[in-house]
């Protein structure tokens, strides 16, 4: 998932010992496919894949890579709430169950299923505070092509969490993130089994004090047998990360966030 917390840029602050770290765009450039990831949509510069590679490529992929609007690194960060009426929105339903490494699943084979699936796995997986938490969530809930415990953002995000905290991979128990899901948006979908949800997120980190900011990330999420995956292929375009609730916020398209 080379968008949760990466081109999402984790503009957060941690404060240890009284020193502000800062954690900026944790995993990649905050812009885009790049490079040879450009015909599978993954991270770069922000630059639509050329007409050629566009026209080999599958709807799948060209979803996933599709431009997402851009905003400065600045709107991550607390900012005034808008008076705007945002609409209706968007219900997650409730998981019927626990999966493995303690994700839980059992979401129903819709599009707000596959948004409600990412940020259970988002969820597990940087608020474990650890690299072996956070690479087992990925080792059991992506497809064969998808991200790696190696190549997946959010192994990179809690890396780079853990570096700017000064922490080893293990974490400490006086360090705790916590990843709260409060708008998203459904980028698009290919038939009932492929969609592209994102979520933005308000993260809290505490490390002796809390600061906080927003992080969003993007997933191919794939229905396979019973549950939805993680997808192979590159990772979609970077979504902006948006202080929930903003006029910004609101121009890009999220939507608040409700359970049912």
């Amino acid at each position: 998932m080379r968008t949760l917390l990466t081109g999402a840029g984790v503009a957060v602050a941690v404060l240890a010992a009284g020193l502000v770290l800062a954690v900026l765009h944790a995993v990649r450039p905050a812009s885009g496919p790049t490079g040879s990831d450009r015909a599978g949509g993954a991270v770069g510069s922000g630059a639509a894949p050329a007409t050629e590679a566009t026209d080999r490529t599958s709807p799948e992929d060209s979803l996933a890579a599709r431009p997402m609007p851009e905003v400065p690194e600045s709107a991550s960060h607390p900012a005034p709430v808008s008076n705007l009426d945002p609409g209706a929105p968007i219900l997650l339903p409730p998981a019927t169950r626990t999966g493995p490494v303690g994700v839980p699943t059992g979401f129903p084979r819709t599009p707000e299923g596959a948004l409600a699936q990412l940020v259970a796995i988002d969820q597990i997986a940087l608020e474990s505070g650890s690299l072996a938490g956070a690479r087992a969530v990925i080792r059991a809930w992506a497809m064969p092509g998808g991200p790696t415990t190696t190549s997946w953002s959010g192994v990179r995000a809690v890396e780079r969490l853990l570096d700017g905290a000064g922490l080893s991979g293990g974490g400490s128990t006086h360090f705790a993130v916590v990843l709260t899901p409060l708008m998203g948006l459904i980028k698009g979908s290919v038939g009932p089994d492929f969609v592209v949800p994102c979520v933005d997120f308000e993260i809290d980190v505490t490390l002796q004090r809390t600061a906080r900011g927003a992080v969003a990330d993007c997933q191919r999420m794939v229905w396979q047998t019973d549950r939805w995956l993680i997808g192979p292929g590159a990772e979609p375009f970077t979504p902006p990360s948006v202080w929930p609730g903003t006029d910004v916020a609101f121009s890009v398209g999220y939507r608040d966030l409700r359970h049912e």
